[in-house]
């Protein structure tokens, strides 16, 4: 949540700011700002765009600055209370990703001394605490004011009269530093970087740096040095591009095939059935003595995980639980050394699922990680996990990351099953079935035309559910998920089964229901699950697979799927949802890459 970005170096700061601020507008756009030593501070509320304009007034000068786009916590969006704030002295100039647990005392004994207040926001109290303790050296000030502090935080700052530095610290939120030459960079996310470097430092929990054109110098806040190289990043600038597009949502559900390809790219030989996850080696034998695992996750990446668990308790045959990120730390019985913990996240800065990760570890547990970005917290703190390489997702709405967990899902069911028994014939029928998935995705994706005019006849809902059964159960709620999060239309998820015990209640002629039924173990299940909708003459979608009997009479409108291995069937139904949603969104007129309230990373808890 919320978008850093940082520059110092020789060229004119703002337009490289503001450049940084619209790649960065997916973890945030309530308000923006930028601050420009000896040009000063311009606000605006809204997204980056309106902040474009209101500096077509301002003079182009001055070659260091930092800028902010806001997801709002403390406070409404509004000019006053968005980034960057200031001191009472407007010496001293702050962004802030994260939230200041402790902010209302420190605002307290701010205010008793004569400091007032002009935001609502926790970020000003810590502008103002380093403004009080500034004497010239703008390092010692902020290292005293976060000794201090309780919460999470990921800023730069800058003083007036040291119009050529940048002091950034992190703890909870990301900051990485871009290396130039002759000029560094600061940003919230390395994909923000890209068209300007792909040498990038990471900083850790705990640690401070003084970013110059020239040089950067990263201690611990307790005043240890730390010695921390560049690392190159793989990711293509050209990646984070629309590339002919309308949306960056529709281009990435759209690179579905691809994801899959580098997600197994050197992980999968089929004829010996086996897996090769080059970040779990070091601990296979830890993972093969393991009795039960628990994975966690938030959103999209906790319905990964619930499809994950069927995977493998069936196909692997080890005891799984899935829970919240958001939950899993509060629970009392977390499982000794003997569990394991899984990390899904797409960001891999997830907060809630890094607290569990946290927890897990002080548990003695082992913590593995299903993570999208290399360098991220959560890859550098877990033992061990396995990269997705699904490359930058841009899109709030996750489609691409979630194709490429659920593929993960089937590579570790694989690489955990051969340990555990499965037979050859299996996970060389499953391998198989995974490296000839792309072309069936492309065909697929080929002609979408259906999908379309079915969204377009349902934009106009208020309401609607999904069902399903099985590994199908948690899609339905992860399409339920996408729907409300690109065209806020109230959708309810559930397992077909449930339907009976509460929930069909709901059901009308105006209350549309889309049942993902492929014809697989279960599908007379749901055929009687969608009898039962539509005697309550609820309109039926139905998503199912080529060929399943009597599907055209079964609903008002059908969607056909191709019929895949039952394990790879979820990744495969996903994909008609997330253009179902893409185009109900479009339809109702709405911008789906940054729906309402919403950010891409979210750091807070």
């Amino acid at each position: 949540m919320c978008g850093i970005f940082g520059y110092v170096g020789g060229r004119q700061a703002s337009d490289i700011l503001l450049g940084g601020l619209r790649k960065l507008e997916y973890r945030g756009y309530d308000s923006a700002g930028i601050y420009v030593a000896g040009a000063g501070v311009v606000k605006a509320v809204g997204k980056v765009v309106v902040l474009d304009e209101e500096l077509l007034t301002t003079p182009k000068v001055g070659t260091t600055g930092i800028a902010h786009t806001r997801w709002a916590t403390h406070g409404e969006p509004s000019v006053v209370n968005s980034h960057p704030h200031t001191d009472s002295s407007g010496k001293i100039w702050l962004v802030h990703n994260g939230i200041i647990e402790n902010y209302q005392a420190l605002k307290t004994e701010l205010q008793v001394t004569g400091v007032t207040f002009a935001s609502q926001t926790d970020t000003e109290v810590l502008a103002q605490l380093i403004g009080s303790l500034y004497q010239g050296d703008l390092l010692t000030a902020v290292k005293q004011a976060l000794a201090r502090v309780h919460g999470t935080y990921g800023i730069a700052v800058m003083a007036e009269d040291n119009p050529d530095q940048i002091v950034v610290a992190r703890m909870g939120s990301p900051i990485v530093l871009g290396v130039g030459t002759g000029e560094m960079f600061v940003s919230s996310d390395p994909s923000a970087l890209l068209a300007h470097t792909k040498q990038v430092v990471y900083l850790d929990d705990g640690e401070i740096a003084v970013v110059t054109a020239g040089d950067y110098n990263v201690t611990t806040i307790a005043g240890e040095a730390r010695l921390k190289a560049a690392e190159t990043m793989d990711w293509d600038a050209t990646v984070v591009q629309k590339n002919g597009y309308a949306h960056f949502m529709l281009k990435e559900i759209h690179e579905a095939a691809e994801v899959v390809r580098n997600t197994t790219r050197g992980r999968v030989n089929a004829k010996t059935g086996m897996v090769k996850l080059g970040g779990l080696e070091d601990v296979a034998s830890k993972l093969s003595a393991i009795k039960r695992l628990t994975i966690v996750g938030c959103g999209s990446a906790y319905y990964a995980g619930q499809v994950g668990r069927l995977m493998i308790e069936e196909y692997a045959g080890l005891p799984v639980e899935i829970e919240l990120g958001s939950e899993f730390r509060y629970r009392r019985n977390l499982g000794d050394a003997s569990n394991a913990v899984l990390a899904v996240t797409q960001s891999g800065e997830t907060a809630d699922t890094l607290a569990s990760v946290r927890a897990g570890r002080e548990r003695g547990q082992l913590t593995l990680g299903i993570v999208n970005a290399v360098g991220s917290t959560i890859a550098r703190e877990t033992d061990a996990g396995v990269y997705n390489h699904a490359g930058p997702e841009i899109a709030v709405a996750s489609t691409k990351a979630f194709i490429s967990q659920l593929t993960v899902f089937v590579l570790l069911t694989v690489w955990l099953g051969r340990q555990r028994g499965m037979s050859l014939i299996e996970s060389t029928e499953i391998l198989s079935a995974l490296e000839s998935l792309p072309a069936v995705i492309e065909a697929m994706l080929a002609d979408t035309t259906a999908i379309e005019i079915i969204a377009k006849k349902y934009a106009a809902s208020r309401d609607m559910m999904f069902i399903g059964r099985q590994l199908h159960a948690p899609i339905a709620y992860e399409g339920s998920l996408k729907l409300k999060e690109v065209s806020y239309i109230h959708a309810e998820a559930y397992a077909g089964g449930e339907l009976k015990h509460g929930s069909i209640a709901m059901l009308g002629p105006d209350f549309p229901v889309l049942a993902i039924a492929p014809e697989d173990a279960v599908y007379a299940k749901m055929v009687s699950n969608i009898e039962e909708v539509r005697a309550r003459k609820a309109p039926v979608i139905l998503l199912t697979t080529e060929n399943a009997p009597g599907a055209d009479a079964l609903a008002d409108d059908v969607l056909y799927m191709p019929k895949v291995h039952p394990i790879l069937q979820p990744i495969i139904a996903t994909i008609p949802l997330q253009l179902f949603a893409y185009h109900v969104g479009v339809a109702r007129g709405l911008d789906v890459d940054q729906p309402r309230n919403l950010a891409k990373s979210v750091t807070v808890e």
